[in-house]
């Protein structure tokens, strides 16, 4: 086949082109797309389909010319106006619109009142099987309790059973101790009168012998008593001396721990007026009572005025004597030093 010709192809695509074929196409495509639209909105009847009335200009019916010259140029075809849409065709698609909302409201509401009518039955059901179930459960709990109390009345005939036997076996063995009780009161009695017999000869025999014992038990008293007497006197003439003894060696060892006080404290008041520096305000005749805590080793623990002298610097250069020593003279016995050097006064009254 020959290639047609730029003017064949230019005729063809101005008719191809035109706006009634667009025009057309596009009604077709609008009326396929509701058509599908319906189908799928919708399973009930269809509406008919609009008739559409369009003149397809086909480009094969025109026929090129024979002649190779140029054709001569046609002139131009006025434009055609636009087709006007048909009243009755849009009436018709409205009224489809109206059917197919119509249907569809009453679809919705045929669904929702069968939602309604399945949620009802199943309220229904959901009731009769909870009646069911609390039916089930009365006959369940009347028969738990027909069953105990069948048990309680088995468990109390069986228990006063056990207990018209527990009390006849307690009356038999209560009549056996009763028997018993009686034969052993009787040879109760007679091992009694026997042994009353016998005690009162052992009584009588054991009063024989102790009349024996108590006069020699006297006997042996009386020479203790004599002897103990003497070892008394003996031992409070000892105990007299040894007190006499001792209170000569008490009076010795105080008069000896008092004169180791009266030395040891002139030494700490010599040593006090050696460390002590005289303040411009110390005057003649000032004097301060110290409390000295001393440790066994001779060192200061605390010092403390007990009685100041009225001259706040006087009374602190005696405090600072006091701490200024590092080791208080002391006595070797400890006992002097407890009872008279842990913890002293002093008076320091230096001359000035």
């Amino acid at each position: 086949m020959t290639d047609p010709r730029p003017e064949d192809r230019k005729e063809k695509r101005s008719a191809w082109m035109s706006p009634v074929i667009l025009s057309l196409l596009l009604h077709g495509a609008i009326v396929v797309i509701t058509l599908v639209s319906w189908h799928w909105i919708t399973p009930m009847e269809e509406p008919p389909e609009p008739s559409i009335s369009a003149r397809l200009v086909s480009p094969e019916t025109v026929q090129p010319p024979e002649t190779t010259s140029p054709p001569p140029q046609p002139e131009p075809e006025p434009e055609p106006e636009p087709e006007q849409p048909d009243p009755v065709e849009e009436a018709q698609q409205r009224e489809a619109e109206q059917q197919r909302i119509q249907q569809e409201r009453e679809r919705e509401e045929a669904r929702q009142r069968e939602q309604e009518r399945q949620e009802q039955k199943r309220l229904e059901q959901e009731a009769a099987a909870a009646r069911e179930r609390e039916q089930k459960a009365r006959e369940a709990e009347e028969a738990a309790r027909e069953k105990a109390r069948a048990e309680a009345e088995e468990q109390a005939r069986q228990k006063a059973e056990e207990e018209r036997k527990a009390r006849e076996e307690a009356e038999r063995k209560a009549e056996q101790e009763r028997r018993a009780q009686e034969e052993a009161e009787r040879r109760a009695e007679e091992e009694r009168k026997r042994q009353e017999q016998q005690r009162r000869e052992e009584e009588e025999r054991k009063r024989q012998e102790a009349e024996r014992q108590r006069q020699e038990q006297a006997r042996r008293e009386r020479e203790q008593q004599l002897e103990q007497l003497a070892q008394e006197a003996e031992a409070a003439r000892l105990a007299e001396e040894r007190r006499r003894e001792a209170a000569a060696a008490a009076r010795a060892r105080e008069n000896q721990m008092r004169n180791e006080k009266s030395r040891y404290e002139s030494l700490i008041r010599d040593a006090l007026h050696r460390a002590w520096y005289p303040p411009s305000s110390a005057r003649e005749g000032m004097s301060v009572i110290l409390r000295l805590t001393l440790l066994p080793s001779g060192e200061l623990q605390s010092v403390e005025v007990v009685e100041g002298s009225g001259n706040r610097a006087f009374d602190n250069s005696a405090i600072s004597a006091a701490r200024g020593i590092n080791r208080y003279p002391l006595p070797d016995s400890r006992d002097t030093f407890d009872r008279y050097f842990r913890q002293f006064t002093i008076r320091f009254e230096p001359e000035v």
